[in-house]
């Protein structure tokens, strides 16, 4: 009786690992490129030599306390301070893993002038989750974007 039990779980729990696996191939519907939002900018991921890439189109706050447009004040690169955020190429590199996943790239962080590893997955038409890392994807932050309206 117990192998019959264990044959029967062991059934179960291969069916179980599959529902994950159909589930991300169905959200999987629909391309990354276009406009996307989180809560600070509006981007836009392009096809580049393809491989995908991104820009910043918009700002949630695009001036300074001074007023001033904001540039990229924390680029290691001192040639680069004056360059605006709005418009700036962030992201570059990505070459498609899957339907729903993209590798290989990276992502600059303005706020911060450092420049990370990063993979990109749709989570469905409408949502990406952006995985910048050090080193190996598990030391890293996701953001989760948001398709932004045309």
């Amino acid at each position: 009786m117990r192998p019959r039990f264990l044959k029967k779980f062991q059934i179960a729990l291969f069916l179980l690992t599959l529902i994950p696996a159909g589930l991300s191939c169905a959200a999987g519907t629909g391309s990354p490129l276009g406009l996307w939002k989180n809560q600070d900018a509006t981007f836009e991921i392009f096809e580049d030599q393809g491989k995908l890439s991104g820009r910043i189109v918009a700002l949630r706050e695009p001036r300074t306390p001074e007023g001033k447009e904001k540039t990229d004040i924390h680029n290691p690169d001192p040639s680069k301070h004056r360059r605006p955020i709005i418009g700036l190429v962030f992201m570059s590199g990505f070459t498609r893993k899957s339907d729903i996943r993209w590798e290989n790239g990276t992502i600059y962080d303005p706020k911060s002038g450092n420049t990370y590893s990063c993979l990109m997955e749709l989570d469905g038409p409408d949502k990406i989750r952006v995985r910048g890392y050090i080193g190996i994807s598990l030391l890293g932050r996701t953001d989760i974007w948001t398709r932004a309206p045309r």
